[in-house]
């Protein structure tokens, strides 16, 4: 029998879940001009699986067209199907952007960015992760016999992202159980985010061919470290695609623009963490002394800070090299909304001419109140409850998000915190390894 190759045009939705509809490869030239047809209810399917309200019930109709350029096609050899993906925009039937679109969403802030600013946003996705085939053992961090114990599934899971286009950069054993990380290149736009998705779903492709998984779920159980995305940014001249990051005569090394976009990162950082910490269990991870994000400070070569200063050669072109990292997110939250929010609230810094933040030297919760009302530091959200309740009041990114979008992202969510709120945090844990 003659098998019939099956590409999946897909969409990364509200709850960071990789969702689409097949259709014959041999079609493939005729989907990329009409595409395929899409529900505006599908967006609230959790990732659990209950559907959250729906403003839209049982109507309306969208229609879900492929970008070619972010098609991925990984062959798994003549005795396994071939992973064949290619990523898409949701519009109305005219033609024009659904507002709910995450990726949509990425490319109008991307779009705002540099219509305003003149500027354009190169960014790369860090990635950790779990593979359920390795035996958890004590002392494994970074360890040889940890990278030599995964066995095939680096080198295919790398092979197969060279094959998709990706730049390989490093793959490692990590500090938390069964934990991996892989890194690529970065890449402009709203590619950082399709790059993200590929990166996420060619590690599910490659475990499921070696007969096991992979989670990206924010946090393995309560006593676990977490898994998380970090988010490398810097901005260029959307016209020369110079770097503007760096200004050597600044005491930290930032320019004024990129000093304005970090500071707009910073102050909406509580109410994006909605957004980019997109799980119940999240927040497990959000805390002091693990090695994650727990308040909206500006660190320098701190791994705990909510932005920070990356570190720099000092024998290389540091104005090519000078970036800033997001720490404050994971892989529960679609890569489009996570970058798409960042974005909104560093052009909010810009556009409002914010000036360079201060760096906090130390550990924020080991200075005193008045300390961190001088820098204007918070504590993030504790819980997905208390971020969306401050995501909801926020009124600086409502035109960036639009209504349609943050109100149906609302929808989505609360339902989802609801539901687990109802399980132990141990329930919560299993669930979200399961989803992700």
């Amino acid at each position: 029998m003659k098998k019939e190759e099956i590409v999946m045009l897909c969409t990364t939705d509200l709850g960071g879940q990789t969702r689409g509809k097949g259709f014959p490869a041999s079609d493939l030239a005729d989907r990329l001009k009409k595409g395929i047809g899409w529900t505006p209810t599908n967006s609230m399917i959790t990732a659990h699986g209950p559907i959250a309200p729906s403003p839209w019930g049982p109507f309306g109709d969208l229609v879900l067209i492929p970008d070619p350029d972010t098609r991925v096609r990984i062959d798994f050899g003549p005795d396994a199907a071939a992973e064949h993906f290619v990523m898409g925009d949701i519009l109305h039937l005219d033609g024009t952007p659904w507002p709910v679109c995450p990726r949509g969403f990425l490319k109008r802030v991307l779009a705002a960015i540099e219509e305003r600013h003149g500027l354009k946003v190169k960014a790369a996705f860090e990635h950790e992760f779990v593979y359920e085939a390795v035996e958890e053992k004590p002392n494994a961090s970074y360890a040889l016999d940890s990278f030599r114990r995964q066995g095939a599934f680096a080198e295919r899971y790398l092979g197969a992202l060279k094959e998709a286009g990706l730049v390989l950069d490093t793959f490692m054993p990590e500090y938390g159980p069964k934990q991996y990380e892989v890194t690529v290149g970065p890449a402009v736009g709203v590619a950082a985010a399709d790059q993200a998705v590929a990166v996420r779903e060619i590690a599910r492709a490659v475990a499921h061919d070696l007969g096991s998984r992979v989670s990206f779920t924010p946090i393995l159980r309560p006593d676990a470290v977490g898994n998380g995305v970090h988010v490398h940014f810097s901005l260029m001249d959307a016209t020369t695609g110079a770097p503007v990051n760096h200004d050597p005569s600044h005491a930290d090394g930032m320019s004024a623009r990129a000093g304005s976009f970090v500071a707009g990162m910073l102050a909406c950082l509580p109410a994006v963490t909605a957004v980019t910490a997109a799980a119940s269990i999240s927040y497990m991870r959000l805390t002091p002394n693990r090695w994650s994000a727990a308040y909206n400070n500006l660190g320098y070569r701190d791994r705990e800070a909510g932005v920070r200063i990356c570190p720099v050669f000092q024998t290389v072109d540091i104005t090519k090299q000078f970036h800033f990292e997001f720490r404050a997110a994971d892989a529960a939250a679609s890569p489009y909304l996570v970058l798409g929010a960042m974005l909104a609230a560093g052009l909010h810094g810009l556009d409002s001419g914010l000036p360079i933040p201060s760096v906090c030297e130390g550990a924020p919760q080991n200075l005193s109140p008045e300390r961190l009302r001088e820098l204007d530091i918070v504590r993030l959200p504790q819980s997905l409850g208390e971020a969306l309740d401050l995501f909801e009041a926020d009124t600086v990114l409502a035109e960036s998000f639009g209504a349609e979008l943050k109100k149906a992202y609302l929808a989505h969510k609360r339902f989802e915190a609801e539901m687990m709120g109802q399980l132990s945090v141990e329930e919560q844990c299993a669930r979200y390894a399961a989803a992700y």
